[in-house]
C-alpha cells in the first residue's frame, strides 16, 4: 500500500515538474523573441547564405539575417498570437456554450446551428476568409483564428452544463429560488474550470499552426514581420539550391513548440483531475 502511494505521489510530482518546465521554456522563448526583434531584421550582405556555425547556429539567409534570431522572433510572435486568439476563442465558447445549455429552446437551437455551421467549414479556409475580410495583417489573423476555434470547446461546455443541470444540488438550488446566473457562477463554473482550462490550453497549438499556415499561404501576417509562416514561405525557393537550414530549423522549432503546448494541456488535465494522473 505504501509503495503504491509513493508511486502515485511521484507520478503527480513529475507531472507538476514537467508542467512548470514547459511553462518556463515557452516563457523564455517568448521573451527571447521579443528581445531579438531588432536583431532579427538586421541585414549584413557580407554574411549572406552562411550554413550553420558557431557564430550563426541556424545559419543566415540570402540577406545575411541571423536565422536563430528570426526563428526566436517568429516563435515569440506565434505564441503571443496563439495566447491572444485562444483566450478570445475560449471566452466565446464559454459564453455561448453556457447560454445554449442554460436557456435552451430557441437560444440552444440558434447557437447549435452556429456551432455546426462553423465546424462544417474547413478551419484553414475559414481563417483565410475572415482574415481577408478584416484586411489581413495582424488584425486579420487574430480575428480569423479567434472566430474559428471556439465551436469544439463550446460544445464541450454545453454538454457539461446540460449534465450539471440534472445534479441534485442544482435542482435543490433552483427550487429554493436561486437564479440561473447565480447557479452558473456559484456551482457550474467551478465544476467546469478543469475542462475549460484544459480546452483553453489545447487551443494554443491549433491557433499557432493555423496562424503559421495562413501566413505561409500569403493570407496572414505581412512579409515585413519575421513570422514563422513568412520564414518558411520565403525559404521554399532556396531549398533547391541547397539552403536546407532556412526551412529545417524554423520548421522543427515550430513543431517542438506546438508539441510542447499539446503536452502541457495533457499535464494540466492530469493535475486538475487526480483520478487521471496515474493513467
Amino acid at each position: 500500500m505504501k509503495s503504491m502511494t509513493r508511486i502515485k505521489t511521484n507520478q503527480r510530482l513529475w507531472t507538476t515538474v514537467f508542467f512548470l518546465a514547459a511553462v518556463v521554456i515557452l516563457a523564455a522563448v517568448t521573451a527571447a523573441g521579443i528581445l531579438t526583434e531588432g536583431y532579427a531584421v538586421e541585414t549584413d550582405f557580407s554574411q549572406r547564405n552562411l550554413s550553420p556555425s558557431r557564430q550563426h547556429l541556424f545559419g543566415t539567409d540570402w540577406m545575411g539575417r541571423d536565422m536563430l534570431a528570426r526563428t526566436l522572433s517568429g516563435l515569440s510572435l506565434s505564441i503571443r498570437i496563439g495566447v491572444l486568439t485562444a483566450a478570445v476563442s475560449a471566452a466565446v465558447a464559454l459564453l455561448l456554450g453556457t447560454a445554449s445549455a442554460v436557456f435552451g429552446g430557441k437560444a440552444d437551437a440558434a447557437i447549435s446551428w452556429c456551432i455546426d455551421l462553423v465546424m462544417g467549414i474547413p478551419h484553414i479556409l475559414l481563417v483565410m476568409l475572415i482574415s481577408l475580410a478584416c484586411g489581413r495583417g495582424f488584425a486579420g489573423v487574430v480575428a480569423g483564428v479567434a472566430l474559428s476555434h471556439w465551436p469544439s470547446l463550446a460544445r464541450v461546455v454545453r454538454g457539461e452544463i446540460i449534465q450539471l443541470r440534472q445534479a441534485p444540488y442544482i435542482l435543490v438550488a433552483e427550487k429554493m429560488g436561486v437564479s440561473k446566473l447565480q447557479n452558473i457562477r456559484r456551482h457550474m463554473l467551478p465544476h467546469l474550470f478543469p475542462q475549460f482550462l484544459t480546452g483553453l490550453i489545447l487551443l494554443f497549438p491549433h491557433a499557432i499552426l493555423h496562424e503559421a499556415s495562413v501566413t505561409f499561404l500569403g493570407f496572414g501576417l505581412s512579409s515585413e514581420q519575421p513570422a514563422i509562416g513568412v520564414i518558411l514561405s520565403e525559404s521554399m525557393q532556396y531549398l533547391t539550391t541547397g539552403k536546407w537550414w532556412l526551412a529545417l530549423f524554423p520548421g522543427l522549432a515550430l513543431v517542438l513548440v506546438v508539441t510542447l503546448f499539446a503536452l502541457l494541456g495533457e499535464r494540466v488535465r492530469r493535475l486538475l483531475d487526480p483520478s487521471s494522473v496515474h493513467d
